[in-house]
């Protein structure tokens, strides 16, 4: 069972999240909140797994609420203006409803939820589920030639396949990833198996060279001499 709050300035609109909420099985709308200071207190002190947020509020907006928030958590954005998408994609919402949203609608965005809270859950390392847009992509560990940082994104290089763009952070990316993986450089990733030898502090893989950071250099040359 998900743990859910939603906050949105209109009672209304709270009402029609807890009767959908109601409807399905998997998600336990545990407290509504219109008043975005009740909505933060009670998850400093209760942390739940979803949040419904309302975008467009006088006091703050939903982003900006999601982005104060001490702990990550699923998000679903409500907003009646279609604009806010991207938005919500920019701080990888797993879905955004636009109001007035149907129930059939509804039971997508938080069937995204279930989906991304059961692949968060998982402990077989052998796949990846990485959040692309507003779907997830199933990347398999064993394909992945390694990953580099690019701002707010995360660059996967895969064999033989097209590179998969991916806006999260590299220690969330780490969290995801075997131990064979490893941090070589604030902006890389590798995976031990493919390092075909190293010199100079700088990998060959493949065609392709990659510097190893002093902070991480301890760390690497310790799991590459086994």
């Amino acid at each position: 069972m998900i743990k859910a709050i939603a906050l949105d300035d209109e009672l209304p609109a709270l009402q029609v999240i807890r009767n959908f909420c109601d409807q399905v099985d998997y998600v336990d709308l545990v407290k509504t909140f219109h008043q975005p200071g009740e909505a933060l207190r009670y998850i400093q002190q209760y942390p739940v797994e979803l949040l419904f947020l309302d975008i467009q509020m006088p006091a703050i907006s939903g982003i900006d609420f999601y982005k104060s928030l001490p702990q990550q958590a699923m998000v679903i954005f409500t907003t009646a203006y279609s604009e806010y998408a991207v938005e919500g994609f920019n701080v990888n919402a797993v879905d955004y409803l636009l109001k007035p949203f149907s129930f059939e609608r509804f039971t997508q965005a938080v069937q995204k939820a279930r989906d991304y809270y059961k692949f968060q859950q998982q402990t077989d390392h052998s796949a990846l589920f990485i959040r692309v847009d507003y779907s997830l992509l199933k990347v398999d560990t064993a394909d992945i030639l390694y990953i580099e940082a690019l701002d707010d994104y995360l660059k996967i290089y895969l064999h033989q396949q097209k590179p998969v763009i991916a806006r999260m952070t590299m220690k969330a990316m780490q969290e995801k990833l075997p131990p064979a993986f490893v941090r070589v450089h604030r902006s890389y990733i590798v995976p031990l198996h493919r390092v075909e030898h190293v010199r100079n502090k700088t990998i060959q893989l493949g065609s392709m060279q990659i510097p190893i950071g002093s902070n991480y250099e301890e760390q690497f040359f310790k799991l590459f001499s086994r």
